[in-house]
């Protein structure tokens, strides 16, 4: 695993490509530039683009690829609908021609063409725009709004460098490779399709696209080079991984995974009409599992959340806890552990071990700590509202006053010191809202939102692992969870256990299962209907809490957008 922070491979200095020959013929050299888009920034996304079309140039690359609306940043969503907002990306496109005239270069853009938007490639050939691409297939289902933005292109654009025939394509275009080899078919002969993407990570998604690019390689007969966007934005995180596949469809070689690369390779024809592909430099380390892939996913989110959006430092609320634990480790290797402040709140309900595990794992990750007693703000709090007939300080409210305190707190250092507070909580508790608005709630960014609670005990294991010691006290994983709003509470008392919680809300939430489906799978039919009934009865609490990471195939947020007033019983599979 390599050490997280800057990269000295990033494209600020991407070391050079040593040029390789290996064929006496027809050879091609390819470079796909995968780097990381800031949203809006087309003055800063071109110069990133100008950086690495140097560093290709020393490589001697004949052709430069770029991500899918790597000018603007994606999504872009409701920019493209101000005035200049389209005009300005084609003046950038336009100056990035003039300022790279020696070498052909493919650059993703948002375009308005005889009164329309496009998502859109330029070809950039002798210090101008030699023809444009407009993307025909339009995503438009979980995070992907494009049918609200774009029109459909028509027409397939083929550029000749070198000899060599390439068929442009844009992300979605190529998902669909009956509907590809239909579109292509009067095209003629095809050595290469080049495809930019913007393509967000979830678990379990990168065999998905390489099943798809070798897919459309066969169809097609031809090599297929993929460029994808890489970096954090809001809640997605693009993982790059741009891959050259051959025209048996076998994945050959791939780019870095969560960070920027210039992956280069030769393409050529070679015997009986198949094309070939070497790459020309040693091939890139990969995720080794799941775990490490999520990890990825989430420190890269989170750096670029934070450092995007003008934050430096980071603050958090440590309960002793296995989620803030992991967020805290998370946000250190993010941002460095100089940058990340914790804040342990105790009352009276917090035991000993807690308080002592919250400051072990502070002096573990080497971040800035602070201890605030609550429990003088909690009785001045609840004398003011027993004034107030029907006040409880035995009861629930009682208890999230407790969480409230802390969310006011930490929202209060926020605001004296600038730093973003990130909250702790999960995908299960948010799924049935197992936590309190405006107070464990309150924050910026929500770190593991889209991680279930028994992957957060998976990731604290990792995080232990790949540190090589005890980074998170063992006490915290093995300690059963508990809010320790009250004495003696466990995260039992009100929930089932994590671990058949998560394959309910796994099957209800990503996979659309209804209560029916559920128990006939196996799952207790009194069980199924309480949680199913705890999301359902939440979704208004989920929207007014703070963007977090997408790392499952459906993320509360964009992914999964459901009325808040809704009667209808979905629970069942008949009328």
């Amino acid at each position: 695993m390599p050490k997280e922070g800057s990269n000295p491979a990033r494209m600020a200095g991407i070391r050079s490509v040593s040029r390789i020959f290996f064929w006496r013929y027809g050879f091609l050299l390819v470079g796909l530039g995968q780097f990381d888009a800031v949203v809006g920034d087309l003055a800063g996304n071109a110069a990133r683009m100008r950086k690495t079309y140097e560093v290709a140039l020393d490589s001697d690359a004949d052709i430069v690829v770029f991500p899918e609306l790597a000018v603007c940043g994606y999504p872009p969503e409701d920019l493209l609908h101000k005035g200049n907002f389209t005009q300005d990306n084609r003046l950038t496109v336009e100056k990035l021609a003039a300022d790279c005239p020696e070498k052909t270069l493919i650059v993703g853009f948002a375009e308005s063409y005889r009164g329309r938007t496009y998502n859109s490639a330029a070809v950039l050939e002798g210090g101008r725009i030699s023809k444009v691409y407009r993307k025909n297939l339009l995503p438009n289902y979980g995070v992907f709004d494009e049918r609200r933005y774009f029109a459909p292109g028509s027409e397939p654009v083929l550029v000749e460098v070198k000899g060599m025939r390439i068929a442009l394509t844009i992300c979605f275009d190529i998902w669909d490779t009956e509907w590809l080899g239909a579109f292509l078919k009067d095209a003629g002969e095809i050595g290469m399709i080049l495809n930019i993407s913007a393509s967000p990570f979830y678990v379990g998604k990168i065999a998905k696209r390489e099943e798809i690019i070798g897919r459309a390689a066969r169809r097609l007969n031809c090599v297929v080079g993929y460029c994808n966007l890489v970096g954090g934005q809001d809640e997605l995180v693009f993982d790059g991984r741009s891959m050259f596949a051959d025209s048996s469809g076998r994945i050959v070689v791939k780019a870095r995974a969560f960070d920027e690369d210039l992956l280069v390779a030769d393409v050529a024809a070679g015997a009986g009409g198949r094309v070939r592909v070497r790459p020309v430099q040693p091939a890139a380390e990969q995720p080794a599992d799941s775990l490490d892939e999520i990890y990825r996913a989430l420190v890269l989110g989170t750096r670029d959340y934070a450092r995007k959006n003008g934050f430096g430092r980071v603050l958090l609320g440590l309960s002793g806890g296995i989620d803030s634990s992991v967020t805290a480790a998370i946000a250190a290797a993010a941002l460095g552990a100089e940058n990340v402040v914790g804040v342990t709140m105790p009352s009276r309900f917090n035991s000993m071990e807690t308080v002592g595990d919250s400051e072990r794992l502070a002096k573990n990750l080497g971040v800035e700590f602070h201890t605030i007693p609550i429990e003088p703000m909690l009785k001045s709090f609840d004398r003011a509202l027993s004034a107030v007939a029907g006040w409880d300080s035995g009861g629930i409210a009682y208890e999230n006053l407790q969480a409230r305190i802390r969310g006011c707190i930490l929202m209060s250092l926020s605001n004296q010191s600038g730093a973003l507070v990130l909250t702790t909580g999960n995908k299960s508790e948010t799924a049935v809202g197992y936590s309190t608005l405006y107070g464990d709630t309150a924050g910026g960014f929500a770190v593991i939102k889209d991680v279930p609670k028994t992957v957060v005990y998976e990731l604290a294991e990792y995080i232990n692992r790949i540190s090589g010691r005890a980074v998170i006290p063992p006490a915290v994983i093995s300690r059963p969870p508990s809010a320790e709003l009250r004495p003696g509470q466990k995260d039992s008392d009100s929930l089932p256990d994590y671990d058949l919680l998560d394959r309910i809300l796994r099957g209800y939430v990503e996979e659309d299962s209804s209560a029916d489906a559920l128990i006939e799978s196996g799952l207790p039919k009194d069980v199924v209907q309480r949680v199913i009934g705890m999301v359902d009865r939440n979704e208004y609490k989920r929207r007014l809490c703070p963007p977090g990471i997408k790392i499952t195939p459906k993320a509360f947020g964009k992914d999964r957008r459901l009325p808040i007033t809704n009667r209808y019983d979905g629970g069942s599979d008949t009328a």
